[in-house]
């Protein structure tokens, strides 16, 4: 077995214009204070972090990897999830996914997906140059709004759409296959792979990909009302990366998992601060020691009542409680007989 690294910070959601939050430099020494040993970059600033030049250019990669270790962090993965988000999109969403792009693309989708495919890119050869081996992104959706059938779904149309997007999405995968990099898809609510009935509709039409792995975010697993501990038993051999995040659904006579269009505040279903939602966690890190996970465990924050920087605070030794230091010999070792091959067959009485 092996143990979690962590703990690790989406950095995605504490990004400011305001010191400590406005350089990686700044930021970085904020959360090393908080006790967080990794950091997971988001890569939609070029100010931030410069995806083209950390794929282009080993030494800038090299000096992002060197800065933050001084500061005595490790990057754990890059995130695309925003660039993935418009690899595919549906015109009924083109208006307001057009604020993940470049001035230059919008209004344009064909050009925007161009651009989201090369930024993905970007991304497998700068995880290259960082030595990192997991990527976290979205898959973008093309069938979303044909989530719940009504009215009925034409035939065949559900398949048609994975298949255009595994042609999206396999050169891609191939240009992280080169580069040894898994790419991870954050299985999440609004994009076609959104479940494991959908992420196995996608393997089948990327002809089972092995670099079409899983980011595990047991929060939006929790809101559909899925058994996410089982899903740990189905998928462990792809889950590459797992975001801790938390939870709560409860639902009432007035609303389920669909939330009637309340905001995060009323919905049912809400994320929380680690510790503050309904996900067994304690369950989670033991499943994922016993498969021998031995990728980050990284702290996502999104939480509709408490504020950030208390959840990041709070959150770092939430994660260093939970992560396991795996054993390295069996409880009832002291019993041991020190049995041989002869002497197991005379206890079972094979001559």
């Amino acid at each position: 077995m092996k143990t979690l690294k962590g703990p690790g910070i989406f950095l995605a959601q504490f990004v400011a214009n305001e010191e400590p939050y406005n350089t990686l430099e700044n930021i970085g020494k904020w959360v090393k204070s908080l006790g967080f040993k990794g950091v997971q970059l988001p890569t939609n600033d070029p100010q931030y972090f410069d995806l083209q030049k950390a794929a282009e250019s080993k030494t800038y990669a090299d000096e992002i990897k060197g800065k933050l270790g001084e500061i005595g962090l490790e990057i754990t993965e890059l995130s695309t999830h925003l660039q993935g988000q418009l690899i595919a999109v549906h015109p009924a969403y083109d208006q307001l996914f057009d604020g993940f792009a470049p001035a230059e693309v919008r209004n344009n989708p064909k050009a925007r997906t161009e651009w989201a495919t090369q930024q993905l890119i970007y991304a497998a050869q700068a995880s290259a140059n960082l030595g990192l081996n997991a990527h976290a992104t979205f898959s973008g959706a093309l069938l979303w709004h044909m989530v719940y059938p009504w009215p009925q779904r034409p035939s065949g149309v559900v398949e048609l759409g994975f298949k255009e997007l595994a042609n999206r999405w396999v050169p891609i995968l191939n240009e992280f296959d080169k580069h040894g990099v898994d790419l991870c898809y954050e299985i999440h609510p609004g994009e076609d792979l959104h479940d494991g009935v959908s992420y196995e509709r996608f393997l089948e039409a990327a002809d089972n990909h092995p670099r079409a792995c899983l980011l595990y975010d047991p929060s939006h697993l929790l809101l559909q009302g899925m058994d996410y501990l089982s899903y740990i038993d189905h998928y462990h051999e792809r889950i590459k990366m797992f975001h801790v995040k938390d939870a709560e659904f409860n639902p009432t006579g007035k609303q389920g998992m669909y939330g009637g269009y309340s905001s995060w505040l009323d919905r049912a279903g809400r994320f929380r601060s680690l510790g503050d939602g309904q996900v067994d966690f304690k369950g989670i890190f033991s499943k994922l020691a016993a498969y021998d996970f031995d990728g980050w465990a990284v702290m996502e924050w999104e939480c509709a009542l408490k504020n950030s920087v208390d959840g990041a605070t709070e959150g770092a030794e939430f994660i260093k409680k939970h992560i396991i230091k795996v054993t390295d010999r069996a409880f009832d070792d002291f019993a041991a007989s020190g049995a041989d091959d002869n002497f197991n067959k005379e206890i079972l009485g094979i001559k």
